[in-house]
């Protein structure tokens, strides 16, 4: 059996030749392309790319914006048996500097613009061995290919053979967003491929007849995977939440779309200009919103311009395992989100089929084997340990993160999601915040998501941060906000935060509260907050205040 995730776009193309499988902006008007077309496409790519010298086994890494390239690409390496390597490149040039230089690629296949990158900083490519231009590459850049460049080639339409794979051998490697230190590079498998195509088709019924718009360049893959047509918006993925709502919202209703995947930042735009203009999504049949913890005023905002048989969902998961769980808007607005506004955490739902959570005794050290010693009971808050089919292996070249986040068991792997939360009695696992961003005082762990929901009711607050300055065990909490309004005067505001401090227990310890004009957050998803950068922040605050202080005594 073939287990090459690639043979996907094929078997679409055979059953479905004539539907339509890919609608992007290609110069200034929206294009399409049947699967058939899609599939001669990559077969053009492959077959050139195996001419240039790209082989089984090659890390390529693909730098290409969202387009039909960047689809039919990555189904033509699959067909090779090469593995693809993915990078955001809005994570900053050192952290792409340093992924590059980690994983060693011997391809790199990307736009001009990105060769010029390797131009000027050319010490991580001294690996590679063949360069590829996508688009014009003015005679510097090597061998340039484009899809215009496939459809009037004469070898158009010529099959390219499917490269005969095994389950457990490499496909691509993927890296995580670093928000919580440098980002690490997840091994995926064709396997792993498989098993998240076969539960997004099955638990969110998603499949040929859906149109998706999806905000997060990957997921068009899946899209195309599933035989469902995939429209492009057109935004910048490193920064998906300044896109333009009304081009966003036209094309999903010109485009008829059924469903959608994108993060709470940019569903917060979109909801928001929608209500303002008064404009429904009645073609949109499921909203997946993940990235980051979803309030349930964006739940009810974004249910409020959708029809009422629409379902929005939020799954939870990383880049190392996705999806784990997940619980619809439904569930959270009737049952969940009172006790997420008391502190009691966010809940992201039951396990999803075939995967398995359980919490754990929270550690910073590695576990190398599982011991069932290690859970804790129901309502207790733990370290986050998920097993099955979606969980990945390990990380790329790097020993230290996969002794830290993976525990050895009889059958399977188990992962260590690095956050923290617990499951109550329904079987259902609610979100406390990640590890490494809890504040452990004097007088114990304080748990950011728990502690900051409570300032997030105040009318004011846009967001809030919890950070600790100091050592671990002696951390000083520091609540920091971002407001609605950046022009506000902040004497009475902070003196309110203090009393909302003082009126729970959990967040009692909590005597500095400082405000922020605007929130460092992830690159990908544009929502989940850098508090390292904020704690850094904060320390530099607290120590100037405290100078202040002493000058004036």
């Amino acid at each position: 059996m073939n287990h090459n995730i690639g043979q996907t776009l094929p078997a679409a193309a055979e059953k479905y030749p004539e539907r339509t499988g890919l609608i992007c902006k290609k110069g200034r008007r929206y294009h399409s392309w049947t699967f058939r077309e899609m599939n001669s496409t990559a077969d053009w790519f492959a077959h050139r790319l195996t001419n240039l010298g790209v082989k089984r086994g090659d890390r390529v890494m693909l730098m290409v914006k969202p387009s039909v390239e960047f689809i039919t690409l990555t189904f033509a390496l699959f067909k090779i048996g090469a593995v693809i390597i993915l990078i955001d490149p809005g994570m900053g040039y050192k952290n792409l500097l340093r992924c590059i230089g980690q994983v060693k690629p011997a391809v790199f296949i990307g736009i001009a613009r990105a060769h010029f990158f390797k131009l000027v900083f050319p010490g991580p490519f001294k690996s590679l061995s063949i360069s590829v231009c996508i688009g014009p590459s003015f005679g510097l850049f090597g061998p340039a290919l484009s899809a215009e460049q496939a459809e009037r080639s004469s070898s158009y339409g010529t099959t390219f053979p499917t490269a005969e794979v095994q389950a457990d051998d490499l496909a691509a490697i993927l890296f995580t967003t670093g928000s919580t230190g440098p980002p690490k590079g997840v091994c995926y498998h064709h396997a792993i491929f498989t098993a998240q195509l076969e539960l997004i088709r099955d638990y969110y019924r998603i499949g040929p007849d859906d149109i998706d718009q999806p905000a997060f360049p990957l997921f068009a893959l899946f899209s195309t995977g599933l035989g469902a047509c995939s429209v492009i918006p057109t935004m910048n993925p490193a920064k998906p939440a300044q896109l333009d709502p009304a081009e966003f919202i036209a094309t999903i209703n010109e485009n008829r779309v059924t469903y959608t995947f994108g993060s709470p930042a940019i569903w917060n735009v979109v909801s928001s200009y929608c209500l303002d203009h008064k404009i429904k999504l009645n073609s949109v049949k499921k909203v997946l919103m993940a990235g980051a913890p979803v309030s349930g005023e964006l739940l009810a905002r974004t249910r409020s311009i959708l029809s009422d048989a629409a379902e929005i969902h939020t799954p939870y998961g990383a880049t190392e395992s996705l999806p784990v769980a997940s619980i619809s808007a439904k569930e959270i607005l009737a049952e969940t989100w009172e006790e997420t506004r008391k502190g009691k955490g966010v809940c992201v739902g039951q396990p999803l089929p075939s995967m398995v959570i359980k919490i754990i005794r929270v550690s910073d050290l590695p576990i190398q084997i599982w011991d069932d010693s290690l859970v804790l009971p129901d309502y207790e808050i733990g370290e986050i340990a998920v097993k099955g089919p979606v969980v990945t292996l390990q990380y790329d070249n790097n020993d230290r993160e996969n002794q830290l986040a993976k525990i050895a068991a009889d059958n399977k792997l188990w992962h260590r999601m690095g956050d923290l939360g617990y499951l109550d009695a329904k079987g259902r696992l609610w979100f406390c915040g990640r590890k490494a961003h809890r504040v452990m005082t004097e007088t114990g762990t304080m748990y950011t998501v728990c502690c900051e929901a409570l300032f997030n009711e105040h009318p004011e607050v846009f967001r809030s941060a919890l950070v600790g300055v100091g050592l671990p065990g002696k951390q000083i909490p520091v609540l920091i906000v971002e407001l609605h309004d950046k022009k506000r005067e902040t004497g009475r505001l902070l003196e309110e935060l203090r009393q909302i401090a003082q009126h729970n227990e959990m967040t009692g310890p909590i005597e500095h509260f400082l405000v922020h004009s605007d929130f460092p957050v992830d690159i990908r998803h544009n929502a989940k907050i850098f508090r390292e950068k904020l704690a850094v922040w904060a320390e530099e605050k607290l120590s100037k205040q405290t100078s202040y202080n002493q000058d004036q005594g």
